[in-house]
């Protein structure tokens, strides 16, 4: 399927183990930032069983989005579903997103 990334059946590359670290480090709910040298309110939701995590993502000053599902496999990997983008765009979005730090702290 275009614009899916999966690992299930191949090691994961370099870029999406740091993909999924950059992703994981992102506070829960909404944490504004910078990305590109432009102001950007992100969203992201965890379900309680740490399957899927959902990101939106609008860029303040302009009319830019970015959207994506990550779920996690049952064997090893997960699949990227972006939503109306490349996942390239997904990944270098997450890996290029800085969070202001008062909402930057990491996850427990």
């Amino acid at each position: 399927m275009p614009g899916t990334v999966t690992a299930r059946t191949e090691t994961p590359s370099p870029i999406l183990a740091k993909f999924e670290d950059a992703l994981a480090k992102l506070p829960d709910g909404y944490a504004d930032g910078h990305f590109g040298n432009r102001p950007w309110g992100v969203t992201v939701k965890r379900s309680e069983d740490g399957k899927r995590t959902w990101l939106y993502g609008e860029e303040l000053s302009g009319t830019d989005i970015v959207s994506f599902n990550l779920y996690r496999l049952a064997g090893p990997g997960s699949l990227l579903k972006p939503c109306e983008m490349s996942s390239a765009e997904v990944i270098e979005f997450v890996l290029g997103f800085v969070p202001n730090p008062a909402k930057a702290a990491p996850r427990p």
